[in-house]
């Protein structure tokens, strides 16, 4: 289903919109049940609901949180949209990092790229306010540019309404078909592809839950991961301009509903420590809960 493309719409705006709703559409809001975000998690999300045109659930929307994998959808736009043909050997590298989030893939093209620049070029085109590079000491982490929730459903709009054909087709195909295991052995089903019915498309994120999952997705065993000490962790976040450094981050952002009719944030970062397993029970469960809310 392709939505007629609609002007950029300041979310302060649609905020001041719902302040003035009607008394009943007031009382109908008091009824609903949002998501109850548990003590020591820090929650943002956004979902745009295409059909209507307009925000329908908001929370934290301009916070901002370092991207982990997400960044990945804005390094390929830059990419496919800088040329007009893709070698065979790029577009398997644009299939692995999109669908099995591989980090190595997502290096080459920062590389390649001009690394930070990739941000400043996109941040600028698709006019994302709170996305902003890595910090200068830390040029080649591209998980941790900083983006809202606010951005990324601003980023999937792009791509549906005004990026050519090709850029959007080959994106979306692709998220469209994410596998259930990462390249590095994370199960990436939490979030929307765990709490949703399909259809979905989703990119996912994580970060700070070390280098070796629990259990390695897809089976065979996987050693348990290790986390530095909560002090040492701490003392690294201080001054380092990556927002919630040292605190592990789960993101699940996407397309969901009938005709893809939803666009969806969820951001998270989880206390530090905090285990693999207990995390993605959190923003599933947030998920789920925010769905609901929005198609009740």
């Amino acid at each position: 289903m392709r939505i007629k493309p609609l002007a950029a719409v300041p979310l302060a705006a649609v905020t001041a919109a719902t302040l003035a709703a009607s008394a009943p559409a007031a009382h109908a809001a008091a009824q609903a049940r949002p998501p109850q975000v548990p003590a020591g998690t820090t929650a943002a999300w956004v979902v745009f609901d295409r059909q209507a045109g307009k925000i329908v659930a908001t929370r934290n929307a301009h916070r901002k949180y370092r991207s982990a994998s997400v960044v990945k959808i804005l390094i390929a736009i830059d990419y496919l949209e800088r040329r007009k043909s893709v070698p065979a050997a790029d577009a398997r590298l644009l299939r692995i990092m999109l669908r099995s989030s591989d980090d190595d893939a997502a290096s080459t093209f920062w590389d390649r790229l001009g690394k930070g620049q990739i941000i400043v070029r996109q941040a600028r085109r698709l006019g994302l306010s709170d996305t902003t590079p890595p910090p200068a000491s830390k040029p080649g982490f591209w998980g941790y540019t900083s983006l809202s929730a606010y951005d990324i459903v601003r980023t999937y709009r792009y791509l549906l309404d005004r990026a050519d054909a090709r850029v959007r087709d080959t994106i979306l195909s692709h998220l469209r078909h994410s596998i259930p295991c990462g390249t590095d052995g994370f199960d990436q089903t939490f979030g929307i592809p765990d709490a949703l019915p399909r259809p979905w498309a989703v990119k996912q994120g994580w970060s700070g839950f070390g280098t070796t999952p629990p259990v390695r997705c897809g089976g065979g065993g996987g050693a348990r991961a290790v986390g530095a000490p909560i002090s040492w962790i701490a003392q690294r976040a201080t001054g380092s301009g990556v927002p919630d450094y040292g605190r592990p981050v789960l993101h699940s952002t996407g397309l969901a509903g009938k005709g893809e009719r939803y666009i969806m944030a969820v951001l998270t970062a989880h206390p530090a420590g905090g285990t693999w397993s207990s995390s993605v029970k959190r923003i599933t469960t947030l998920t789920r809960d925010l769905y609901r809310d929005v198609t009740r």
